[in-house]
């Protein structure tokens, strides 16, 4: 199973936040583990990035960064990408290229805590709880 993170899910692991972080680091276990297939939209390493050395200081972030691509698939973010989120029904420009990006990438679908960002999307769009109990139940 593909599946595209929404930078709110990667940024409550690297920021410890809650009370979300919890779920969020068992999907992150579940890539290390090649239970799914973890995919980050290209935009979302540089919006980590910027966050994280504001945060935490620059070096914290590019060791972040360095895990993430070590951990994660990058799915690309191109001109033809960004036409389709800009000709898309989207509300959110940022929303509408990680969308496509992922859908360039032909991943199965995305964890995000705002789904309703989402409500244009045609691939499933999964609340990290949900996409738990799919990995959960998959395993049984």
């Amino acid at each position: 199973m593909k599946i595209v993170f929404d930078t709110n899910i990667v940024l409550d692991v690297l920021l410890e936040r809650e009370p979300f972080a919890p779920l969020a680091i068992n999907l992150f276990n579940a890539v290390e583990q090649q239970v799914i297939l973890g995919y980050l939209c290209a935009t979302t390493i540089t919006t980590i990035d910027y966050l994280l050395s504001k945060k935490l200081g620059e070096a914290s972030a590019k060791l972040a960064i360095n895990q993430l691509l070590d951990l994660f698939a990058i799915a690309e973010v191109n001109k033809v990408i960004l036409k389709a989120a800009s000709d898309s029904d989207f509300s959110d420009f940022e929303d509408a290229v990680l969308y496509h990006s992922g859908v360039r990438a032909s991943v199965d679908g995305f964890v995000t805590r705002n789904s309703k960002d989402f409500k244009t999307a045609s691939l499933p769009i999964y609340s990290p709880t949900e996409l738990l109990n799919i990995i959960q139940q998959s395993h049984k």
